[in-house]
C-alpha cells in the first residue's frame, strides 16, 4: 500500500522530488476561487445562498446562527465532550498567556524612551472546517486565542449540513470559545463574505483558520483586502525514525493524518532502517482495515504517502527540513538533541509519548499550522496574530539634538529636504 523509496542526495529520486515539491495552491482552484469571490462581492447574501445551495445542498432563509439554535445545540452536547472542551480551553489559555508578548520600552541616550505596545484587532473572522469532519477542536484553537487577545467581534463561519443546520458540537464549541457571531457558510463563499461583507455580515479585518485547497486558494485571493494568518491547508505529517522506533506507533500516526478527508493530505515516513520501513508499511496495511474512514485514507495513501529510507539520520533531517512539514515527529534516541537541527516545521513532537494527535486536541499550542512547505517561511497561529504591534517613540530635546545631523544626512541623500527641516526647525 505504501511505496518504499531510497534517498540519495547526489541523485534525488524523481518520485521523492515530486512528493516534496507539492504546490501550496493549485492554479486552477485559484482561478475558480476568484470567480466565486467576485460573485460574492457583487451579489452579497443572494450569491452566498446560491453557492450554499450549489455546494452544500442546503436552502437557507438565514445565514446567521440564532441564539435559539445555539441554545438547542447546547442541550444535545454530552457531558464527556463538555469536559474535553474545558480541558483543552484551559491548556490553550495557559499556553497562550505564557507566550503573549507584553508592552515594553527602553530608555534612549537622551532620557527619552522607545518601545512597542500591543492592541487587539477589532473584528476577526475565523473559518472552521465542517465538511467531512466537524473540527470542533479548531474552534478552541482559534476563537479562544482571539478572545484572550481581547478581540471584541469574533465572526465564525462553518459549512451547513444539507438540512441547513450547523453541527451541534461545532455550534456549542464556537459559543463556548467566545465567538460573537456564527454563520452557516463554508468554503470560498465564507472567505468572500468575511472579506467583503454582505447585507448580513460586516467585513472583518483579518481571517484566520485552516481549510482545504479551496479555502486556502480563497484566502490567498483576498489578501490585501483583509489580513491573513498563514497558509493552513490539507494536513501533513513527517516522521523521522531510527531503528528503535515502534512500527505500530508510526503507522498509527501516519494514518491519523491521512484521515482528514480532503484527499490532499501528505504523510512521509523517513528512516535509516529498511527493516523498520517494511514493518511500517505492513502495519499501515493491517491497521487501515479497522478504521471507519479507510476508503478516504486509502486514496491519500495512494498518492500522498511515502516511506523513504536514508543512509543516516543527518540525511533524514535534511530531507525533513526540505519537506518543511506541518507536523514533524522525532521517533529517535535523544530527540531533544535532534530538535536543535529542525529548521522548518510547524510543530515538532518528540518521543514515543507525543503523538501528533496531542497537538490536534489537547497540548496547548494552536493546531493551525503552515502546510504545503510554508513552514519554511510561516509560523503557526499564536495569540499575537490577533493583535497589532505599534511602535512608540518618545524623544526628548536632547535625543533629537543628538540625532539631528543623521536626520539631515538622510534627508540630503534621499532628496527629502522637508524631512530634514521638520527636525531642524525645532532648534531655530
Amino acid at each position: 500500500m505504501l511505496s518504499i523509496n531510497n534517498w540519495n542526495p547526489a541523485r534525488p529520486s524523481k518520485a521523492i522530488q515530486a512528493f516534496l515539491d507539492r504546490p501550496r495552491v493549485d492554479a486552477r482552484i485559484e482561478d475558480r476561487a476568484r470567480r466565486i469571490l467576485q460573485g460574492v462581492r457583487k451579489g452579497g447574501d443572494r450569491a452566498v445562498r446560491r453557492y450554499i445551495k450549489q455546494f452544500d445542498g442546503a436552502t437557507l432563509t438565514s445565514l446567521k446562527v440564532s441564539k435559539a439554535e445555539t441554545a438547542a445545540a447546547t442541550e444535545t452536547v454530552d457531558t464527556a465532550f463538555r469536559k474535553a472542551a474545558a480541558l483543552t480551553r484551559r491548556r490553550v489559555t495557559t499556553f497562550c498567556r505564557a507566550g503573549m508578548r507584553k508592552d515594553w520600552s527602553i530608555p534612549t541616550p537622551g532620557a527619552g524612551r522607545v518601545g512597542e505596545q500591543f492592541s487587539p484587532i477589532d473584528r476577526v473572522g475565523v473559518y472552521i472546517p465542517g465538511g467531512t469532519a466537524p473540527l470542533v477542536s479548531t474552534c478552541l484553537m482559534t476563537v479562544t486565542l482571539a478572545k484572550l487577545a481581547g478581540v471584541r467581534e469574533i465572526v465564525a463561519c462553518t459549512p451547513p449540513a444539507a438540512d441547513g443546520g450547523v453541527n451541534p458540537y461545532l455550534n456549542y464549541t464556537l459559543a463556548y470559545a467566545g465567538a460573537t457571531e456564527i454563520y452557516k457558510i463554508g468554503g470560498i463563499p465564507a472567505i468572500g463574505a468575511m472579506a467583503y461583507g454582505t447585507e448580513t455580515i460586516d467585513p472583518v479585518q483579518k481571517i484566520v483558520g485552516p481549510g482545504g485547497a479551496y479555502v486556502t486558494a480563497a484566502k490567498k485571493c483576498v489578501y490585501g483586502d483583509v489580513a491573513l494568518d498563514l497558509v493552513a491547508g490539507p494536513s501533513e505529517v513527517a516522521i523521522l525514525a531510527d531503528s528503535r522506533a515502534n512500527a505500530r506507533y508510526a503507522a498509527a500516526d501516519l494514518l491519523a493524518q491521512a484521515e482528514h478527508g480532503t484527499g490532499a493530505e501528505k504523510a512521509l515516513f523517513i528512516t535509516t532502517s529498511k527493516r523498520l520501513a517494511a514493518a511500517v508499511a505492513r502495519e499501515v496495511g493491517r491497521q487501515i482495515n479497522n478504521l471507519a474512514r479507510r476508503r478516504m485514507i486509502a486514496k491519500v495513501l495512494k498518492r500522498g504517502a511515502m516511506i523513504v529510507v536514508v543512509k543516516t539520520l543527518d540525511e533524514g533531517m535534511a530531507l525533513c527540513n526540505r519537506f518543511a512539514p506541518e507536523h514533524l515527529e522525532l521517533m529517535v534516541q535523544s530527540p531533544r538533541r535532534w530538535l536543535r537541527r529542525v529548521r522548518n516545521a510547524g510543530a515538532v513532537f518528540t518521543g514515543d509519548w507525543s503523538p501528533e494527535v496531542t497537538g490536534d486536541f489537547v497540548a496547548g499550542p494552536s493546531h493551525v499550522l503552515p502546510t504545503g512547505g510554508a513552514a519554511a517561511m510561516f509560523s503557526g497561529l499564536t495569540i499575537d496574530d490577533f493583535r497589532k504591534r505599534t511602535s512608540v517613540i518618545s524623544f526628548t530635546r536632547r535625543d533629537l539634538k543628538n540625532t539631528l545631523s543623521a536626520i539631515e544626512s538622510f534627508g540630503r541623500v534621499e532628496g527629502l529636504d522637508a524631512h530634514a527641516r521638520s527636525a531642524r526647525i525645532r532648534f531655530e
